[in-house]
Formats: structure tokens, C-alpha cells, sequence
């Protein structure tokens, strides 16, 4: 009888903990998942922390009033490191998720393949952070971008250059990358074609390497007065870097890959005076004083694409809101192209290729502020 007993218990609580689970799940399937993917670890760590710090930030504000539609946002992190394959898998992964959208990725190398799986899924795709011009050049109707492009990017530059720090010998140097030769071409474009200065030197380097001094040591034969990158910080730093311990006190400009103070860390006190263009500060927008102010008090100073993360979840949450929280990629695409967001980072507007209606290019240069150094706008639009 007590085993009898016992029987009939254990299956009365299976039973319920099934159901338990079951309701569980179904109130979990009422969530509403936004992926999120970037490089969370690796080298380029750093700017994975920028995406998801903006976008959890986005989706509890989005949270504490209602959600979208009564459902929680539930932000879905996928680590692509930076590489391409890894970026396919991730890309793949929100697709079985049942994300909604997808904010990333970061790398331009990673958003390129990550979009087509996505396109064939007919996910929406915001990256916040991918540059180069291929992104939204390809007729994906769901591939959008909340920042601006490389040949924007790179004809700032390329104007800096030629008009401000009177270039004559330029070396142009890129890390072979979808993202960083694509800005360094950029760049050597606008420079060639709209102030007829040639460069002395065009070379690509590996991301991955720590010692450039035989690159230091060409350009120093050249007389170099300008060094152009196009990458990322770490390999910025380091060039940087070895190139003041050789004595090329040569300017130095790059692009929007090395807005991380992890570049001041790798770099050193040769960080002091590096320019660099990258969208007008968006931590200056009245827009985004408030929350600016929250990042702060927690202890994070909201640096780099932080604030274009957090714009992107916005206007995600918005499209769908709009269109009564759809997975159809397209659908929320055309919503997209006809309508105008209200941004931590003020208004946006898209155009019907999925870019920006008005880019915000400017330069800024690191300096030293007290004991550590950072970074300023020194251009205005």
C-alpha cells in the first residue's frame, strides 16, 4: 500500500512539474528575443562589451515601461569573435532561437555572411557598428545600419589629412580585413582623386601580429609625415607604439576601429595625440543625458558604439511595436524605410538601401586627461 501510495505521488508530481515547465515555456515563448552578436571574446572583446552593455540597457528601459506590446525583451547574446565562420554559426543560431531581429554584428567580415543567413531566414539585421559599404550594397532588404559608411568615413579623412595636417608622404596601412582595407581604400580614394595626393607607401598587415617594426623601419625610409591605419585598436596600439619607440613622430589617423580606451591601454603614452574620425560624440546628445548619467552612476563610461547599440534596440522595438510584433523581416524593413526614430542619439532616418539619411562623420584626437587618457571631439559637422 505505501508503495502504492508512493507511486501515485511520484506521478502526481511529475505530472505537475510537467505542467509547470509547460506553462513555463509558454510563457517564455510570449518573450520577445533580440539577438545581439559581436566579438564577446577574443582581442576585439571590448567592442562586443560596447554592443550588449547598450543593448541590455535598451531592453530594461524598454521592459520597466511594458515591453513591447505587454511581452518582455529578451536579449540574446552570440559571440562571433570577429570571424567570419564563427559569425555563420551565431547568425544561424538566432535563426533556430526564433530571434525577431538581430543588432550586430560588429566586424563588417562578420555582419557581410551573418546577413545572408539571415536574409534567407528573412530576419531583420540592425548592426549598429559595420562600416564598409558591401553591407547595404547588395539589394538584402532587411539589412540595415545605424552608423555611418566608409567612404563617408574615409573622405573625412582623407580632407583632415590634406587640409589640416598638410600631408605630403602618406603611408596608407590596413589589416587586410573586410572592414579595415575597405576603410584604408576608402580613404586612399578620396585622397588620390579629390586632393591628387599620392601615397608612399600601401601595405597590409596581419591582424594577429605584435611586431611591426620592419613597417616601422620602411616608413621611416620614406620620410613618412602621415600614417594612415584602417583596423582595429589592437593592432593600431601597437604600430603606434613602435613606431614613437623608433622616433617617427609621424601623425597618426585612423578610423572608428580603434574607439576603445583599450587602445590607450595597448598603445601607452604614444597613444597622446592620435587622431581618429568616428560619428559626432553621442554621449553629447541631449537625447542621451539621462541615460548617459545611469551608464555613469553604475560605473561605466558609455564609450564607442555603446549608444549605437542602444539606438538600434530602440528602433527595433519601435518597428515592431508599429507592426504589431512581427517576424517578417521584410515587412519590418518597409516600416523601417518610411519612418523616422526618436534615438538616445536623436532622430534617425533610413534610406532605401538601409542607410542612414545623414552621416556624422567628425575627427577626434586622445589626449591626456589627469592620469588617463582618452579621447575628444576636436572637428564639427
Amino acid at each position: 500500500m505505501k508503495r502504492s501510495l508512493s507511486f501515485v505521488v511520484l506521478v502526481a508530481v511529475f505530472v505537475f512539474g510537467l505542467v509547470v515547465v509547460q506553462q513555463s515555456g509558454v510563457a517564455n515563448a510570449q518573450d520577445i528575443k533580440i539577438g545581439v552578436a559581436g566579438p564577446i571574446t577574443g582581442p576585439y572583446a571590448k567592442f562586443g562589451e560596447q554592443l550588449t552593455r547598450g543593448a541590455n540597457a535598451a531592453a530594461e528601459a524598454i521592459n520597466k515601461r511594458g515591453g513591447i506590446k505587454g511581452h518582455k525583451v529578451v536579449i540574446v547574446p552570440g559571440d562571433d569573435a570577429c570571424d567570419p565562420k564563427q559569425a555563420r554559426a551565431v547568425a544561424n543560431r538566432m535563426v533556430n532561437d526564433k530571434v525577431y531581429a538581430v543588432a550586430g554584428h560588429f566586424c563588417s567580415s562578420s555582419t557581410i555572411p551573418a546577413s545572408e543567413v539571415y536574409d534567407e531566414a528573412n530576419i531583420l539585421q540592425i548592426t549598429p557598428a559595420s562600416t564598409n559599404p558591401l553591407v547595404t550594397e547588395r539589394g538584402l532588404p532587411a539589412v540595415f545600419r545605424t552608423c555611418g559608411r566608409d567612404d563617408q568615413q574615409g573622405s573625412v579623412a582623407a580632407e583632415y589629412i590634406a587640409r589640416e595636417l598638410k600631408g605630403k608622404r602618406v603611408a596608407v596601412i590596413h589589416d587586410k580585413d573586410t572592414y579595415g582595407q575597405g576603410l584604408a581604400d576608402a580613404m586612399k580614394s578620396a585622397l588620390n582623386k579629390n586632393f591628387a595626393i599620392k601615397e608612399v607607401l600601401y601595405e597590409g598587415v596581419t591582424r594577429g601580429d605584435k611586431d611591426f617594426n620592419s613597417l616601422v623601419t620602411k616608413m621611416k625610409g620614406l620620410n613618412v609625415d602621415v600614417i594612415y591605419f584602417g583596423g582595429l585598436h589592437t593592432e593600431a596600439g601597437l604600430i603606434r607604439r613602435q613606431a614613437m619607440e623608433q622616433g617617427l613622430n609621424a601623425e597618426f589617423l585612423s578610423g572608428d576601429g580603434i574607439v576603445s580606451d583599450e587602445f590607450a591601454n595597448i598603445a601607452g603614452p604614444s597613444a597622446v595625440g592620435v587622431l581618429m574620425t568616428f560619428g559626432a560624440d553621442p554621449t553629447k546628445s541631449m537625447a542621451a543625458k539621462q541615460i548617459v548619467e545611469q551608464f555613469r552612476a553604475g560605473g561605466y563610461e558609455p564609450e564607442g558604439y555603446t549608444l549605437y547599440s542602444y539606438a538600434t534596440i530602440q528602433v527595433i522595438a519601435d518597428a515592431l511595436e508599429a507592426t504589431n510584433v512581427t517576424r517578417d523581416g521584410e515587412k519590418l524593413a518597409e516600416y523601417l524605410k518610411s519612418h523616422a526614430f526618436n534615438t538616445v542619439m536623436g532622430k534617425k532616418e533610413f534610406d532605401e538601401k538601409g542607410d542612414l539619411k545623414v552621416s556624422d562623420y567628425v575627427v577626434y584626437r586622445w589626449f591626456r586627461d589627469g592620469g588617463k587618457i582618452t579621447y575628444k571631439q576636436i572637428t564639427n559637422l
